[in-house]
């Protein structure tokens, strides 16, 4: 029987250890405003990295679509630079009189289109003996000649060219059989 007297002492300790330990209205309210505070703060630092990076990804498209801009700008003017020799030897060539020096001088020029066609990666499609391709050839005349392979370009009337996969131009070409 002791033991029951004893419980209800114990559990009146309980009951005073719990009210002692219960946090005071006051306490709840400043736990409560730390934590607002702090999530607080966690939003503020997050909007202020969303910002920054928003205006980072602005600043990249600028600076993407500037310079998509110069390389199209560069390109042309590294283009021209390549075919102003070209003209230049033209013009001297119109100067000449003499119709070999001439012949000569428009040979050299030819050739000089040649290699700056190389530098820019542009190729020659269409000579001569080739079989005919309709991706890279545009036949304008057929002729029949037991003597030639089939589809082989006899004549081409004028060259096409190419850069990479993509045509600049087809070959018109005759082609036999």
């Amino acid at each position: 029987m002791e033991e029951i007297k004893n419980q209800p002492e114990a559990t009146a300790e309980s009951e005073t250890e719990a009210k002692k330990k219960k946090p005071s209205k006051k306490d709840v309210e400043r736990e409560l405003r730390e934590k607002i505070e702090a999530l607080e703060a966690e939003i503020a630092e997050k909007d202020d990295k969303y910002l920054r990076m928003a205006a980072e990804y602005d600043n990249f498209r600028r600076r993407s679509r500037e310079e998509k801009d110069a390389t199209y700008e560069i390109a042309m003017a590294d283009t021209v630079s390549e075919i102003l020799p070209i003209i230049d030897n033209l013009e001297r060539a119109a100067y000449y009189d003499d119709g070999e020096k001439v012949k000569e001088g428009l040979v050299m020029i030819a050739k000089s289109v040649e290699g700056v066609f190389a530098k820019l990666g542009v190729e020659a499609v269409g000579a001569k003996g080739d079989t005919f391709n309709p991706n890279l050839h545009n036949a304008v005349m057929h002729i029949d000649d037991e003597s030639l392979g089939e589809g082989e370009i006899v004549e081409v009337f004028q060259k096409g060219y190419k850069k990479g996969g993509r045509i600049i131009r087809f070959a018109m070409v005759k082609t036999a059989n």
